[in-house]
């Protein structure tokens, strides 16, 4: 088979087209040119993409939901014959020892690997962390750790197409590789509270920093969304490391106010545990944050889940006959939705020039597009992802069937919600449960993103009909019916999961305010671009603050803020116009045009604590687009005696 495929979308003129807007784009992004330099040449990036003077590129708008700025994608006349790829779970280093040197708190005393990985002709890996692990003592050091983990970022060859369809139909993708099993692709971390980590992170990017296939920079760091972690392990922005280097990233996996409003610890139903109980967090994803290129690196590929489970108190166990009783094991599956368009043989495209924002006109579950999944008559649990770029989705079934949603943003929810479908801006997660036992075998169905939209700018909020471009997967219910020990449907809509805080217990002691708009062709924060060299804000640690987030212009911005979840307190001024999907914690809200519903939100107030680690974190549009053209800023938790302390 030829590995050319006709896009029978555009007619040969216009195929040329759009095959010489991608040839320019990317010789563009290899000469490495600046803004200035566009302009010298006659090339300008406007919100459509890069405007050649050749006047040759081609843009059609189409309003569905699988709609692009330039649509260039083979299309996909065989969906429903892969199966979805299901994380598999990565394996912690035989024998709880390291290949290479062992983890210590000021970086490893050895600074080359001893390994051999025989991978991309790395031969001796060395150590990029030179920053030391804050509280490394007092949390037990390296007698506390529990699984030592070794993965790898790396290039492989993954086809997103049907291997029927398209066999061999590959792309170079960038993605973690576990180094303990044969786990590849969206990878998943299972972790329990209480239980230490650490996450050797290699960098086996191409080490020629031009073999990237137009996108993208082989320089990592892996933030774990939104684990409340000391810096030097949360991956930050600028905390990247180079191809040839490796990162111990040390993740306590412990509650927030350990060490600050809740040092005596907290009970649940007769279990202690260190910290806050109520800040228990369930669904985790780890994500590159190199700044400038975080957009082109996640797109690539370096993005998986991290789950995160509560047995010490007996709530969320990984385990179906205990604590709340959820679907667990194999009936536990994660699914990260992103988008993506290719070229005609298989290789994803990215355009550097879209800096509204980035859709791909090929939604993806688990990078595969439109696969299937065949389920057991059982209840199931399913945590979705946005992965991103930049589109909004609203998942739903194409039954009519609803969901019963157990999570969000990776918070247990107060009490269940019963819901016939689940907005997310990039970065939000929502947990269902699903239950399967109530159709008859062969029953299929699809889940489906109804939602329009057609540019960067945020989704239209208008629903499409249901269709073969709205759906992403197809159900497929088995004639198995299986024990199911997790709990019945009428117990979970009806128990308390985590009640929300009360703010009173730590009044706010600051109020702050920040504004995400636009200028000069950038997005900013309170009109400034972003730099790496500047703190925005010195809250104080054991306190709390309300901070303001503001957007304008008719935007849509999920913002994201490191560290620890926040608690919204109104929308445009009023509790009353809080949705249901804001009334728990969470990391990331959406301001703006269609940040709720379809009403739209301006802005929004939120009450934040900064507890118990010290060190620089950031905020940011989790639009990666709009995050690298700069919409972010940096704030510094730090001890009251501090000199910059409060400002």
């Amino acid at each position: 088979m030829s590995k050319k495929i006709i896009n029978s979308t555009y007619s040969g003129k216009q195929e040329k087209a759009v095959a010489r807007y991608m040839q320019e784009v990317r010789d563009i992004v290899a000469a490495k040119l600046s803004r200035r330099d566009l302009l010298k040449l006659g090339l300008t990036a406007s919100a459509g993409g890069l405007v050649s003077v050749s006047g040759t590129a081609f843009f059609p708008n189409l309003a569905v939901a699988g709609a692009s700025n330039i649509h260039i994608s083979p299309p996909c006349n065989k969906p429903w014959t892969d199966l979805l790829p299901i994380p598999k779970t990565c394996v912690p280093a035989a024998g709880d020892v390291f290949s290479g040197p062992p983890e210590d708190h000021y970086g490893c005393k050895e600074k080359d690997n001893r390994w051999h990985p025989g991978m991309n002709d790395y031969y001796d890996f060395k150590e990029g962390r030179t920053e030391s692990h804050q509280r490394w003592d007092e949390l037990g050091g390296s007698a506390a750790i529990t699984a030592r983990y070794e993965l790898m970022a790396k290039e492989i060859d993954w086809n997103f197409y049907s291997d029927v369809e398209y066999p061999g139909f590959n792309s170079k993708v960038w993605t973690y590789v576990d180094l303990n099993s044969d786990a590849i692709g969206v990878l998943r971390i299972k972790a329990q509270y209480q239980k230490p980590i650490i996450m050797r992170m290699y960098n086996g990017l191409p080490k020629n920093g031009n073999d990237n296939q137009g996108f993208g920079i082989n320089q990592i760091t892996p933030h774990l969304h939104n684990a409340h972690n000391p810096h030097t392990s949360d991956g930050g922005p600028m905390r990247f490391y180079d191809s040839g280097t490796w990162w111990d990233h040390w993740y306590p996996n412990i509650r927030a106010g350990f060490a600050s409003t809740h040092k005596n610890g907290t009970t649940y139903n007769g279990n202690w545990c260190p910290g806050d109980w109520q800040e228990t967090q369930s669904t985790f994803w780890f994500h590159d944050h190199r700044f400038d290129f975080t957009a082109p690196n996640v797109y690539k590929g370096l993005a998986s889940f991290y789950t995160l489970f509560s047995d010490d108190i007996k709530l969320d166990t990984d385990d179906e006959t205990t604590g709340l009783r959820l679907p667990s094991g194999e009936y536990d599956i994660p699914m990260l939705i992103t988008d993506k368009s290719f070229d005609s043989t298989g290789q994803m495209f990215w355009d550097p020039f879209m800096t509204e924002g980035f859709l791909g006109d090929q939604q993806t579950v688990n990078f595969k597009i439109k696969p299937k999944l065949y389920v057991k008559r059982r209840k199931y649990r399913i945590r979705f992802l946005n992965a991103g770029p930049s589109r909004f989705i609203e998942v739903s079934l194409s039954n009519n069937s609803n969901f019963t949603r157990i999570a969000n943003c990776g918070n247990l929810l107060p009490k269940a919600q019963i819901v016939p479908s689940i907005r997310l801006g990039v970065a939000e997660r929502g947990d269902v449960i699903v239950d399967f036992s109530q159709y008859a075998p062969g029953t299929e169905f699809y889940l489906e993103n109804r939602l329009e939209q057609i540019s960067g700018q945020g989704t239209t909020g208008k629903r499409l009909a249901s269709s073969d471009k709205t759906r992403l997967l197809k159900f497929i219910v088995s004639d198995e019916a299986v024990m199911d020990e997790s709990a019945d449907m009428s117990t979970l809509q009806t128990q308390t999961m985590v009640p929300m805080p009360v703010t009173a217990k730590n009044p706010a002691v600051k109020k702050r305010s920040f504004s995400f708009s636009s200028l000069n062709g950038a997005w900013v924060v309170n009109d400034k671009l972003f730099d790496p060299g500047v703190i925005s804000a010195y809250p104080v640690d054991g306190t709390s603050e309300l901070w303001t987030l503001k957007s304008g212009g008719g935007w849509s911005h999920p913002i994201h803020i490191h560290f620890e979840e926040f608690q919204l307190v109104s929308r445009n001024g009023k509790a009353s116009n809080l949705d249901i999907e804001d009334k728990s914690r969470k990391d990331v809200v959406r301001i703006g045009q269609a940040a709720v519903g379809t009403a739209g939100s301006g802005e929004v107030q939120l009450y934040m604590q900064f507890r118990d680690w010290h060190g620089d974190y950031p905020m940011h549009c989790h639009n990666v687009v709009h995050e690298d053209h700069a919409m972010m800023v940096l704030w510094k938790v730090v001890p009251p005696n501090d000199p910059n302390a409060g400002k």
